[in-house]
């Protein structure tokens, strides 16, 4: 492999590989009561399928609110939480399994290795940091699991208009854009995670050659 290249030949996960999604979604439960219906819908279609969501471990917010649907509809959930946010109180106790730990790089690198691909619902900054983090690794070819984005009511509009702009000057190759997925339904969304093809090997960096 080239210098400025990245091996991204590892294949995604096909449908019966897709035993956990991750999740990223905000502690709180935002101004639009159809942000915390979604990710409850979007949980329940999890448990449903049988699949495993992964997610930060609270109790509040939209978190809170996908992990009891999941849970309410027979599924398995995994937290993982760092022990600062244990302290405070905010560490769901009902879950299948919760993962301590110390730091906040340990939890992203906890829920990453639990999961076969991710999901952004409405969130915040800490949600943003996350799903971002995932999105870099798959596009440097550290993993090969697929970003997804629930753009609830237009929430992200912005935000995918912003992955525009920057493949437009020149921050992310045209092939990187495609790697994030965005869909206004959960039904959708799990589909594309699921039949997401692997990315395409591409140079990330400019190292003078042609």
């Amino acid at each position: 492999m080239k210098d400025g290249e990245t091996n991204s030949e590892t294949k995604l996960a096909t449908p019966h590989e897709l035993r956990s999604v991750c999740i990223y979604c905000g502690s709180a439960p935002g101004g639009d009561p159809a942000y915390r219906a979604a990710a409850q819908d979007f949980a329940t279609l999890l448990a449903r399928q049988g699949i495993r969501l992964v997610f930060g471990g609270g109790r509040v917010g939209l978190m809170g609110a996908a992990a009891d649907a999941a849970l309410r509809a027979g599924g398995e959930v995994i937290g993982v939480i760092p022990k600062v946010l244990v302290e405070r109180e905010l560490a769901h106790e009902g879950l299948t399994q919760l993962h301590v730990v110390d730091s906040m790089f340990q939890r992203k690198e906890m829920m990453a290795e639990l999961s076969d691909a991710f999901a952004l619902l409405p969130g915040g900054y800490g949600s943003l940091d996350e799903f971002s983090e995932a999105l870099t690794w798959l596009q440097l070819g550290f993993i090969a699991k697929p970003c997804g984005i629930l753009n609830v009511n237009g929430y992200y509009d912005r935000l995918l208009g912003w992955f525009d702009d920057a493949a437009r000057e020149g921050f992310v190759q045209p092939a990187f854009r495609g790697l994030v997925l965005a869909e206004k339904d959960p039904e959708a969304l799990l589909e594309r995670l699921r039949t997401a093809p692997a990315p395409k090997q591409v140079r990330w960096l400019n190292d003078g050659s042609r």
